[in-house]
């Protein structure tokens, strides 16, 4: 794992939908600008576009921006950056997947919501007359959202298309807007066109996500942080001001706004802790977790990092009293 002093590195998000006619040939081409970077990454690609979230040094994820606008099918990818102290991905991954997000359902993307700048967003969140979703997973919803936002109960796409038949119940398709977002504005490009397919006329998604609104237009109508995945977990999404606390630790119940995944490896679990529960468990979900035989290694100042793999700790003491 390199460091460096704060500040040095990019992170990136973005997604384009652009028809790429040779994705396996596109993920060569990436594999080799990349190979010589500084740059850790988990980019997908597919003949119906690119997903990418990736960091590198100041340098590297400089370069390969400018690579992808240098390119016709990619001139206008927006890239979503924060700067950041060191890489936030254990590894490059670049793959080819057939699609960018997990759908079971054919979507037709003419269908697809009116994206509205987070200016506006944040303007016609004042209207009373709307229905705000979050269509980002539960846990995700529970460290932040905006306020008034409806969390969909859909652990699936086809769940959704469920609840968009409820919606219609409670709420006329063809006089209630709908505004929607999620993360970095990828899952809305899909969901939305289910809406629309439904019936809904008014439909509004947040272009570029929660992390464009944070960068534009900082901490206004948003709860606590922001889920991210990557090694930092949550992120604030804005630096300018802050925004209240509405997460929980699982030990103790009290406000906490951190992330972490079991120091356990095999447990993984996700959870929500602040810091005298995190030190005093040792970075575990449990007492159970603390003596497991297969630990991260806890340190205060160097919390354990969520997707590193067994080998990475092979050289440290993992026995239940290792500190």
């Amino acid at each position: 794992m390199h460091t460096s002093n704060p500040s040095t590195h990019l992170v990136l998000a973005y997604y384009t939908f652009t028809p790429i006619k040779d994705p396996i040939a596109e993920v060569k081409l990436h594999k080799q600008f990349l190979k010589d970077k500084d740059f850790t990454c988990r980019i997908y690609v597919s003949e119906a576009g690119i997903n990418g979230q990736s960091s590198g040094t100041v340098q590297d994820a400089t370069a390969y921006m400018e690579w992808m606008h240098g390119r016709e099918e990619f001139k206008n990818i927006r890239f979503k950056i924060h700067s950041h102290n060191e890489q936030a991905f254990p590894r490059q991954t670049i793959k080819y997947k057939q699609k960018l997000v997990a759908i079971d359902e054919k979507v037709d993307m003419s269908k697809t919501a009116t994206h509205l700048s987070p200016k506006k967003w944040k303007e016609m969140l004042g209207n009373k007359e709307k229905v705000l979703l979050d269509v980002r997973n539960d846990y995700e919803w529970k460290i932040g959202r905006f306020e008034g936002a409806t969390l969909p109960p859909c652990e699936t796409f086809r769940e959704f298309a469920e609840y968009a038949d409820q919606l219609k119940e409670t709420s006329d398709p063809k006089t209630t807007p709908v505004m929607m977002y999620c993360t970095g504005g990828i899952r809305c490009e899909l969901y939305s066109a289910i809406l629309k397919e439904k019936g809904f006329e008014e439909v509004y998604q947040l272009d570029g996500g929660v992390i464009g609104y944070g960068l534009e237009e900082g901490n206004d109508h948003w709860l606590g942080k922001l889920f991210v995945f990557d090694d930092r977990l949550s992120v604030p999404i804005s630096n300018e001001g802050s925004a209240p606390i509405i997460g929980a630790c699982l030990h103790c119940n009290c406000p906490s706004d951190a992330y972490y995944n079991c120091a356990d490896m095999d447990c993984n679990t996700l959870f929500i802790c602040c810091p005298s529960c995190l030190k005093e468990f040792q970075g575990c979900c449990c007492s159970r977790c603390q003596e497991a035989p297969r630990r991260r290694p806890y340190h205060e100042t160097t919390v354990h990092k969520p997707f590193r793999r067994a080998h990475t700790y092979k050289s440290l003491c993992l026995s239940p009293n290792s500190q």
